[in-house]
Parts: structure tokens; C-alpha cells; sequence
């Protein structure tokens, strides 16, 4: 008589339960728990689902669109709406409407990820996407503070389903295609950080750029509101894309899925339940996943406090130690970013996921963030060197061609960097106990990197602020001083992945899965 271990599941105790993903769980094999349930054997590469891997970046490409359009104008915006008479606070506001993204996101994104989970992944996609139209639309037309933090608040609530977008990435590809697969997914949040840069810089105050076409009373009133109703409609159409041609992604949800039976599955004669989702204690037992957790909080961190210091440190005058640029050289900026960030995932980041350990390529790329904050000062001492006129930040054309030089190196720096990203999703992925949890093993990743992207823009931008206040030389840079310090941290919270993996013991499943196929093809 066939005896099945884990055939009474309901019964088990919360420790047996716990014990029992340590047993199904393999983040050093070369497949995931979530891989094992494909047929394609591992020396064999799975073809690439094209049409959905498209669907699913022309959806995800509304994200960064919405999320870096208002860069270039925010700490504009702040002067526009009267928030302060002092100029040197501008920072410290700007840094509270960015900060209320993420904040929101926080509250959200494990939410989503749990839901779809239980009603799919499909609804939760296309309903953040929308959402995130409406709210981007509501934020151009705020005129308070209050207004616009409650526009941003919202943004954030319906960008949570991000884990639940990176969760259908990791359900269509296996190990055999990520290397392709994954940079191609990792293309659209550069792409994004192209376009939504340009839009912004380019389509704020169109009254005044362009009056010979948008020199009508509700744009002088509402200065931004172009940009934001242009990836509005991005968002909208994204949304309407996806809801035609993006299909149920999850294992136990997909009406296609022929092989699966509601109920249960049959392993050595005997009858089972299909996999539940771990709970959050169970997924914080494995060493894997906390590494991964509060690396990526350390990375998300860092990422965002150097985003957000680039922007205000390009918005501050010469004299107060920053560059002088107006709306429209930061969308310049922040779009050369972006198309560095696209040729480093075309040209670099398959070769990185084929040929190097995912791990040591992560802690490579977060040993590169201080070097990102130590050459940016650097750029203040040469533009006042080649400087017409301080106050005003005009520059002699050689001054300004090597600045531009400088940035164009420094962002290059910053996005290799920004490439652990793409390897964090790989690493968390992995690190799934079994299918089922792919999305919360994913909401717990994103929750942890959005905690700390939620206060990371009002740190950052309020230690810059602080700082070009003094005189002092220490104190004037004291915001590179203690950045350099937040980054050597997040190295030393890399390193705890590898340390990780050593310490989460392989499961002897073999013979388990050899059954499990045997039975499967038994009773088909």
C-alpha cells in the first residue's frame, strides 16, 4: 500500500508545514520549485513565449513611464505651487511627493501579490495599470501639496502589482531561456526612464515652450498637466492592450492547462492538494529569502537616493555646489540614463547571466554605488572652473562639453550598478519554495525594497539640502560622506546572499520527482 508523506497537508502542524518547504525547497539545483513543473528537460532550451513575454512588456513599460515623468519639473513644480519662499527647502519637499510613492506602494504591493495568488494574475495587472493612469492625470491638475502627495499616494498604491508583473515573468520562462529572456524584460524600465524623462522635460509649461500651439488659459494654469495626461494615456492604452492579449499566467488558474486537475494531483496513487502559498514565516525561514529581502532593501535604497540626489544636485545653482540645469537638460540627463541602461541589458546582461555565478555578479554591482557618489562633487568644481556667470550657471562650451562627459561616465557607472536588479529578480525567483509561491516569495522581495525606497527620496534630498548650506568643507559634503557609508552597508548585506544559499540545506527529492513523473504519466 502506497504510502504519501505529504497527502494529509491540512493536518500538518505549522512546524510540519515549515519543515516541509525545506524539504521541497532547492535554491542551488538548477531548477527553481517553480521550474519543476515544466516537462522540458534542463539540457533542452524552452523556446521564448514571444507573444506573451511582448504583452507583458508593453504593460510593464507603464510603469517607469508614469513613475520618472515628473522628475525633471518636481522641484520646478515646488516653486510653481508657492510651497516655500525658501529656495534651499525646495529639496526636502520634492523629496516628500517622491517618498509618498513608495510609501503607498509599501502598503500595497504584498496585498497584490497574495491576491493574485488566489483570483489570478491578470486582473491585478490590468486594474494596477489602470489605476495608475487615473492617479498620474489626477496629479497634474493638483495646485497643494497636499494634493499632490495624495496623487502620488495613489500612483503608488496601484504600481504594488510590480511583484505580481515579475511573478508572471518567472511563470512563463525557465532556467534555460532567462538569460535572454529576463534582460528583454529588464529593457522596459530604461526605456521608460528614456521616454518619461523626455515627456516630462519637454511637454512641462507647453504654454510658454510651444504657445504657438498650446497657448491656451487651462494650460497656463495647470503647467504640467501635459506630461502627465500624455502618460496617462500610455497607461490607458496598456491597459486596453492587456486586457485583449495578456492571459492567466498562474499554474493552478490557467483555463488552458490541461494537465491540471482543481482538486488534486496524484503522486504514488494517492490524491494531494496542489501546493499552497508558504505564509510569511515560512518564507522568512529560508536564509535565501531574508537575504534577499534586506539586500534588496539596501540596493532599492541606495538606487533611489542617487536617482533622486541627481536630480536636485543637476537643480542646484554653481554657488550652492550643484550644476544649474533647468526642466529640460534633466530630461536630457536622466534619458541618456536610460539609454545606457538599455544597451547594458542588450549587449551585457545576457553575457552576466550566461557566463557568471548570479550571486557574485549581484555583489559586484552594488560594489559600484560609491563610486557613483564620490565623482558627482566632481562636477560641481569643474563647471565653476569654466563658469561665465555663476549665478546664472552659464558655461564656456569646452566647460560644458566635459561636464557632460562627466555625467554621461558617472550614469554609466550608476547603471551597471542598477543592473543587481534584473539578478535580484533571477535570485528571488529561485528562491521560491514551490510554484504557488512565486508570488508572495516576490511580494515579500518588492515589500522590502519599497520600505526602503519610501523614506530613501526625503533622506536623501533633505541630507543635500542640509549640506549646500555651509561653508564648512566637511559639512558641505556631508551628504557624500554618509551616502559612501549607506553603500558600503549595502555591499556588506550583499555578501549575506551567498551566505544564504550555504546555509539552506539541499532537499534528497530525486527519487520524488522521478515518482512524481511516473505517477503523472501513469494517470494521464
Amino acid at each position: 500500500m502506497a504510502v504519501d508523506c505529504h497527502a494529509s497537508s491540512s493536518s500538518a502542524s505549522p512546524r510540519e508545514e515549515e519543515q516541509r518547504l525545506f524539504d521541497d525547497y532547492d535554491p542551488l539545483g538548477d531548477d527553481s520549485a517553480l521550474e519543476n513543473q515544466k516537462s522540458a528537460r534542463a539540457d533542452k532550451v524552452t523556446p521564448i513565449p514571444k507573444a506573451k513575454l511582448a504583452t507583458l512588456c508593453a504593460v510593464r513599460l507603464v510603469d517607469p513611464i508614469a513613475f520618472t515623468q515628473i522628475f525633471p519639473y518636481v522641484n520646478e513644480m515646488m516653486e510653481h505651487i508657492h510651497v516655500t519662499e525658501d529656495h534651499s527647502k525646495i529639496g526636502f519637499y520634492s523629496g516628500l511627493v517622491e517618498s509618498s510613492f513608495a510609501v503607498a506602494q509599501v502598503i500595497s504591493i504584498y496585498q497584490w501579490a497574495r491576491l493574485s495568488d488566489m483570483i489570478g494574475r491578470r486582473p491585478i495587472v490590468l486594474f494596477g495599470i489602470f489605476g495608475i493612469g487615473l492617479s498620474t492625470m489626477l496629479f497634474g491638475i493638483s495646485t497643494t501639496l497636499g494634493g499632490l502627495i495624495m496623487a502620488r499616494s495613489l500612483s503608488g498604491l496601484f504600481s504594488g502589482n510590480v511583484a505580481v508583473i515579475h511573478s508572471v515573468l518567472g511563470e512563463i520562462t525557465d532556467s534555460t531561456n532567462q538569460a535572454i529572456a529576463f534582460p528583454l524584460y529588464g529593457l522596459c524600465w530604461p526605456l521608460g526612464g528614456i521616454i518619461g524623462p523626455l515627456m516630462g522635460g519637454l511637454l512641462s509649461n507647453p504654454a510658454t515652450k510651444f504657445p504657438q500651439w498650446f497657448d491656451i488659459p487651462f494650460l497656463h494654469r495647470y503647467p504640467y498637466f501635459l506630461p502627465c495626461f500624455a502618460a496617462a494615456i500610455i497607461a490607458f492604452s496598456g491597459s486596453a492592450y492587456g486586457y485583449f492579449y495578456l492571459t492567466e499566467t498562474h499554474p493552478n488558474l490557467q483555463r488552458d492547462r490541461k494537465e491540471h486537475i482543481q482538486m488534486s494531483e496524484r503522486r504514488d496513487g494517492v490524491f494531494e492538494k496542489p501546493p499552497q502559498p508558504a505564509s510569511i514565516s515560512q518564507l522568512l525561514s529560508i536564509p535565501l529569502v531574508r537575504a534577499l529581502c534586506l539586500s534588496g532593501a539596501g540596493l532599492s535604497f541606495i538606487a533611489t537616493g542617487f536617482d533622486v540626489t541627481f536630480v536636485l544636485f543637476c537643480y542646484t545653482s554653481l554657488e550652492q555646489g550643484g550644476l544649474a540645469f533647468n526642466a529640460t537638460q534633466i530630461g536630457y540627463a536622466l534619458s541618456i540614463s536610460g539609454c545606457i541602461a538599455i544597451a547594458l541589458q542588450l549587449f551585457c546582461m545576457p553575457i552576466i547571466l550566461k557566463r557568471f555565478d548570479h550571486a557574485r555578479s549581484y555583489n559586484f554591482c552594488m560594489g559600484l554605488w560609491p563610486f557613483c557618489f564620490v565623482l558627482l562633487p566632481g562636477l560641481n568644481v569643474i563647471a565653476r572652473w569654466g563658469a561665465v556667470d555663476l549665478a546664472t550657471g552659464e558655461l564656456d562650451p569646452t566647460t560644458r562639453a566635459i561636464v557632460w562627459v562627466g555625467i554621461g561616465i558617472i550614469l554609466c557607472i550608476s547603471r551597471t550598478a542598477a543592473l543587481a536588479f534584473s539578478v535580484s529578480m533571477i535570485l528571488v525567483k529561485d528562491a521560491a519554495p514551490n510554484a504557488a509561491s512565486l508570488g508572495v516569495t516576490n511580494g515579500i522581495a518588492q515589500f522590502a525594497m519599497c520600505l526602503s525606497r519610501s523614506f530613501s527620496p526625503a533622506f536623501a534630498s533633505s541630507l543635500l539640502a542640509f549640506s549646500i548650506g555651509y561653508e564648512f568643507v566637511l559639512l558641505r559634503y556631508l551628504w557624500v560622506l554618509v551616502m559612501i557609508m549607506i553603500c558600503f552597508l549595502g555591499t556588506t548585506l550583499a555578501r549575506r546572499i551567498a551566505e544564504g544559499r550555504r546555509r539552506t540545506p539541499r532537499p534528497m527529492r530525486e527519487r520524488e520527482d522521478g515518482q512524481h513523473g511516473s505517477a503523472f504519466v501513469a494517470a494521464h
